[in-house]
């Protein structure tokens, strides 16, 4: 098998908390941020009241057992007078938001210039609603605890800010007519999720593409994948399952999976045609 790549980060990785690098990074900044509190002669119960947290909240993050948030950071280098040394670090906890296995792919994200998905059992999650978010992560089984819930459903929204990006990034989306009429979280949520497909579908960066259930030929059936081209050319692709992860970068796998994902956009409704189906498929609830 040919060695790859390595875009800024390993190639595969599964979620094993014993061998993640993120609970080093929590603990590196749980004890920093306790040598600034002790600097400064506050209690944790003294600083949690600065900061408006509470005391248990001030102990888990110098302990390394709770990711803080970005107003954590940025008004406790405030209040220690940490000179900006807390607040650097703001980008590098964020990160551990994600599971493990997602890492790499999000840095790969948060530079690239066009993104290409080809989804199969949720909508992707960069398309997700804040409702339809928390209950794909609620269905995850082992289950995840409420605090594990919030913290990646925060982290999946924190990603959308991608759309905000001046210049746009270029994206095109193929989704499976089963993910459209799967209710996922109930009618409410649902509904906004369409909602939510049909104004993205309105950008002029974003095309959506709907891949419908009775198309005898079908070039997605060995399952979901995403593309990526970086603002340094370099093109990457994504594929994931059950917790697994893989970043191709070596060029005869990725051409392999962009050749498959120009089938499969043929093979799919129209962009317009997909617009007026998610629209029907709202009409009907």
């Amino acid at each position: 098998m040919t060695e790859e790549r390595r875009p800024e980060g390993p190639t595969d990785s599964a979620e094993h908390d014993g061998d993640d690098p993120g609970t080093e990074v929590l603990r590196s900044f749980g004890k920093q941020l306790k040598i600034f509190r002790t600097l400064a002669g506050l209690s944790q119960a003294e600083l949690g009241e600065r900061l408006g947290y509470s005391e248990a909240l001030v102990a888990s993050v110098e302990q390394g057992r709770r990711i803080p948030k970005e107003h954590f950071l940025e008004k406790a280098d405030e209040a220690l007078g940490a000179k900006g040394v807390l607040a650097a670090r703001k980008e590098e906890v964020a990160r551990v938001r994600y599971p493990s296995f997602f890492r790499d792919a999000a840095r790969v994200e948060a530079q690239a210039v066009e993104l290409h998905f080809y989804d199969t059992h949720v909508v992707n999650g960069l398309f997700q609603t804040e409702e339809y978010a928390r209950a794909v992560f609620g269905m995850r089984r082992p289950l995840l605890d409420e605090e594990t819930i919030e913290q990646r459903v925060a982290a999946r929204l924190a990603r959308q800010e991608i759309f905000s990006r001046r210049p746009a990034p270029l994206m095109s989306s193929v989704i499976e007519e089963s993910v459209l009429r799967r209710p996922v979280g109930g009618c409410a949520a649902y509904r906004g999720q369409l909602e939510q497909l049909l104004l993205l579908g309105q950008k002029r960066n974003v095309e959506l593409q709907v891949m419908p259930l009775d198309r005898e030929d079908h070039a997605g059936l060995s399952g979901a994948f995403t593309l990526m081209e970086t603002s340094a050319s370099q093109r990457v692709a994504y594929v994931e399952v059950q917790n697994v992860s893989r970043l191709h970068t070596e060029r005869k796998q990725v051409r392999d999976l962009e050749a498959q994902y120009g089938i499969i956009r043929a093979q799919a409704l129209t962009p317009r045609e997909s617009m007026v189906f998610i629209e029907r498929l709202l009409g009907e609830l």
